[in-house]
């Protein structure tokens, strides 16, 4: 409890400098700006760097392109964190929610060899002192630390009926909803894909989607492009480019 104790001192002397104030806002401002950017590319469809497809990162990036609308999310994602960020209230959060995509852009770097693996790493240490800039609130997530007695709160025994028969209904309904999202999945081999083909309402399309991806090897978007048209047109799609 000593060393706590002295943690906390250390922390609030930290926390009464003006000027490591100042380099939380810079960190804050400094990591923004390097999310906004690579957030519009991404949001946009476009390629995000110019590395060639031959190199280890370049592959990466290829087949993440492919993902459709992933790869916009993680846009929309690092664009959510940068704006957090910038807004005094919701700095904490979105250093919160920064660190894990940072986190896991530091392992991807350095796993390829990336030449970038240093401004990486820099950006990694900003997200980290920013969390440890709001320690005071962060305090209560870790395991360490011990709240009062005024927080601790009496239990009881009575079975939560409201609480548990809502969890079931979540449960089915997304069950349900899954069921309904997509008109077609590529399964996760072949013979699963085809399978479905026999329940399917265009039996040819679908199988001409399930050898687009099995066969011909081509992205999922444009099989599922010559799917929709040959649905409409009711017999089996052309493979992509032909």
């Amino acid at each position: 409890m000593s060393l706590l104790a002295d943690l906390e001192r250390v922390y609030g002397e930290f926390r009464r400098n003006q000027w490591l104030r100042r380099f939380a806002i810079f960190c804050r401002i400094a990591l923004a700006l390097g999310f906004i950017p690579a957030s519009i590319v991404k949001m946009s469809g476009e390629r995000f760097t110019a590395l060639p497809s031959n190199h280890p990162l370049g592959h990466y990036f290829d087949a993440l392109l492919l993902t459709g609308f992933y790869y916009t999310f993680i846009g929309a994602a690092q664009m959510v964190a940068a704006l957090l960020l910038l807004i005094p209230r919701t700095a904490l959060l979105g250093a919160i929610f920064y660190f894990p995509i940072m986190l896991n852009i530091f392992v991807l770097t350095h796993a390829t060899r990336f030449d970038g693996t240093r401004i990486v790493a820099l950006m990694l240490l900003a997200n980290l002192f920013l969390l440890v800039w709001d320690y005071d609130r962060l305090k209560y997530a870790l395991p360490f630390y011990q709240p009062g007695a005024d927080r601790r709160v009496a239990e009881t025994s009575k079975f939560p009926f409201l609480f548990f028969g809502c969890v079931f209904a979540v449960i089915l309904l997304v069950i349900v909803f899954n069921d309904f999202l997509f008109d077609i999945r590529p399964g996760n081999e072949e013979a699963e894909c085809r399978n479905g083909c026999q329940s399917s309402t265009s039996p040819n399309a679908c199988q001409g989607f399930c050898d687009c991806i099995y066969k011909q090897g081509s992205p999922l978007n444009a099989c599922l492009q010559e799917y929709h048209r040959a649905k409409v047109a009711g017999g089996k799609p052309q493979p992509p480019g032909r």
